[in-house]
């Protein structure tokens, strides 16, 4: 099955992004620190990766950056998933290697199209 890793440190919204990626067919794991994705991922590589920017103390396109060099998460596509709809921050999480960027709060609709551009529905 595939799996679908939800970064974001508020709980229902990691929550509900799982109950809807469930919905849709997938393995959802929420994490809600950048960290605690780190080792999640590092126990188990999920087949995508949903990433909140706006995280307290912690500038969501570096963690973007990081998620990227990992050798574990190179690979792993990465949609952003964030209330910042501004253009240069769409340019700054595709020039850091997200796949996609929808906005919160996200619809099905919104999630389902991006799940399929990233090739995992």
């Amino acid at each position: 099955m595939t799996t679908a890793l939800v970064v974001d440190d508020n709980r229902a919204t990691a929550d509900a992004l799982c109950s809807l990626l469930m919905v849709l067919g997938l393995e959802a794991v929420a994490a809600y620190s950048p960290l605690s994705a780190l080792e999640m991922a590092a126990a188990r590589r999920p087949d995508v990766l949903l990433l909140d920017l706006n995280m307290p103390g912690v500038n969501g396109v570096e963690v973007l950056r990081f998620f990227k060099r990992e050798p574990t998460l190179e690979a792993v596509p990465v949609i952003v998933v964030t209330s910042d709809d501004q253009p240069e921050t769409r340019e700054a999480v595709r020039r850091a290697g997200a796949l996609d960027l929808i906005v919160k709060p996200a619809s099905a609709e919104a999630l389902e199209a991006a799940l399929k551009r990233a090739g995992v529905l």
